[in-house]
């Protein structure tokens, strides 16, 4: 094994554990988020850590078949986030708008 054999392996077994580090934290805040969008936001960050750690298997294999699988899941991850933030939105929008009562148009239509 030559040196930037060796490199390359530490580098990415540090990878590695950081994403689990980073992981762990993550599942600590989900299970304390005191709010809908603190999950949210922890449920989109697990997304980029999946992502990170195919990208860090790819790497180790050296193996192409992870990049497209982790785009699709990139896509999922951002219509997710889109899907929870819309909702989040109209959620805690208040019934009147401009002093009148929002109709069921125009909230289909915002």
């Amino acid at each position: 094994m030559t040196v930037f054999e060796w490199i390359d392996r530490v580098l990415l077994t540090a990878a590695v554990v950081m994403i689990l580090l980073a992981g762990a934290l993550l599942l600590v805040r989900l299970w304390l988020g005191p709010s809908m969008l603190d999950r949210a936001i922890c449920l989109d960050v697990t997304a980029a850590l999946i992502i990170a750690g195919l990208g860090a298997q790819a790497a180790f294999s050296r193996a192409p078949f992870y990049f497209p699988i982790m785009l699709v899941l990139a896509f999922l991850g951002f219509t997710g986030s889109v899907a929870i933030a819309r909702f989040i939105a109209v959620r805690d929008r208040p019934a009147a708008v401009h002093g009148r009562e929002a109709t069921v148009e125009e909230d289909r239509s915002a």
